[in-house]
């Protein structure tokens, strides 16, 4: 009896213990909801955006660093949820579904860390993206994440990042640095260094690199620039004119527009025989910023958070592409050179003239690609305030709908200083034409 009353005892012991054991687990997987939350897939963009800044990498570079980096976060997620997200295998061109995940995975940790592997293996400073990922890791140990789930989770991140990164590796980017640099021809109408720098042409080789939608760089060439004319009465002449005109006559709203879409990650400042420079975010850096003040807004979870950035940049990368075809194609003139020769020498643009050629408008072409695909996922008239620029010491700005500060976007260059009308008009429409390709051709939500 004595052992019986013993076993009996030893039993309610042990079921006690494993209650008590369970309610603790429960208790330290606090992990879970940490992961769980957008903004801590928003918080490893954000970090990426501070690492771009820093770094200071050109438009179309930054626009290849989000895309390669979201797309990663997001395949973990679509291995993982199959019955929300479809895999871009076989929708991006050449690439190929990595595999599925097994074992003891959580698969927010492991999109993050794929995202963290790739954009890693994109910048120079790496320390800031390690320093806010560690204390994220730190977190989650305090809050009771279990190293085994985070091996298995980390084994598969890194999978997934290796399977991204082998593709990106043939996009052809390594080969154009390699590539001549542009060497500036002495016809009139194309394009020169401008002031106050002087700069090389930034990127002649772009369209070089491997679209993911699109089937080409020129697959939506736009219109040619105007015939380059300084007839007075010519078509081209009238609008470089009309830079000039709307240069001297800025009002304080077409003055406020320029500069908070200026977005150039690297203006010069001189002073006598001193210089200084001031880094910012990159046109495309601004619309990832838009779509994570919509994500929030719009409270989606952190697989639709993913799922919009990810799409968000795949637009943005391809615009670059087709915007720096065209670019380098017709390699046109800016107006500052053309005005400072035969208008008025002591003109000066707003904005810092960006070193490449005019043709097409870079903020028209990829702001316009990124609103139709913002349109597409958080719906039409959806209003907001951008207050992406504020942390740059500007201001924030209302808009009705992604459209609408797209608008925006384009003729701020003209209000700038530094595009002619053309290129912000068919910068537009090129634009338009690839977000739409973008929404038609690229299917992330499962039916």
């Amino acid at each position: 009896m004595v052992i019986l009353f013993d076993m009996k005892k030893l039993m309610i012991i042990g079921f006690v213990g494993a209650m008590f054991w369970m309610s603790g687990c429960e208790q330290n997987e606090t992990y879970k909801t940490t992961l769980d939350n957008p903004d801590t897939y928003q918080g490893m963009v954000k970090s990426l955006t501070n690492t771009v800044v820093y770094d200071i990498f050109s438009p179309p570079v930054a626009s290849r660093v989000y895309a390669y980096s979201n797309i990663a976060g997001y395949e973990v997620l679509a291995q993982s949820y199959p019955g929300r997200l479809k895999s871009l295998g076989g929708q991006l061109n050449e690439f190929t579904s990595p595999v599925a995940p097994s074992g003891n995975v959580n698969p927010k940790l492991a999109s993050l860390h794929a995202f963290y592997l790739v954009g890693k293996a994109l910048i120079f400073s790496e320390s800031m993206m390690d320093e806010p990922y560690h204390l994220l890791l730190e977190r989650l140990k305090q809050e009771g994440l279990d190293e085994s789930v985070k091996k298995s989770s980390f084994e598969y991140g890194q999978a997934v990042a290796d399977h991204v990164k082998n593709w990106m590796d043939d996009d052809f980017y390594k080969q154009t640095r390699t590539f001549p640099k542009y060497t500036p021809q002495s016809a009139e109408g194309l394009w020169k260094p401008t002031p106050p720098d002087y700069m090389e042409g930034i990127e002649p080789h772009w369209n070089k690199i491997r679209p993911m939608v699109l089937d080409s760089a020129n697959q939506f060439a736009p219109l040619p620039p105007i015939p380059f004319s300084l007839d007075e009465q010519s078509t081209f002449y009238k609008q470089l004119y009309e830079v000039y005109d709307v240069g001297v006559n800025l009002n304080d709203e077409q003055l406020n527009i320029a500069k908070f879409w200026d977005c150039n990650p690297y203006v010069s400042h001189h002073y006598g025989h001193a210089m200084f420079g001031t880094k910012k975010i990159t046109p495309g850096g601004h619309w990832i910023g838009i779509a994570s003040i919509a994500c929030r807004q719009s409270e989606v979870d952190f697989i639709n958070t993913c799922e919009a950035f990810t799409r968000t940049s795949i637009s943005l990368f391809d615009g670059f592409i087709s915007c720096w075809d065209e670019k380098w194609r017709s390699i046109l003139v800016r107006p500052e050179t053309l005005i400072n020769r035969h208008i008025d020498e002591d003109w000066k643009p707003l904005l810092q003239t960006p070193p490449f050629p005019e043709y097409t408008s870079g903020h028209s072409v990829i702001s316009r690609a990124a609103a139709v695909t913002l349109t597409d996922i958080f719906g039409d008239n959806f209003g907001f305030n951008d207050d992406t620029e504020v942390e740059y010491g500007l201001f924030e700005r209302q808009f009705s709908s992604f459209l609408e500060a797209s608008e925006e976007a384009a003729i701020s260059r003209l209000y700038g200083g530094i595009h002619y009308r053309m290129a912000v008009v068919n910068g537009v429409t090129q634009g338009n034409k690839i977000g739409e390709q973008v929404v038609k051709n690229l299917v992330t939500a499962v039916k």
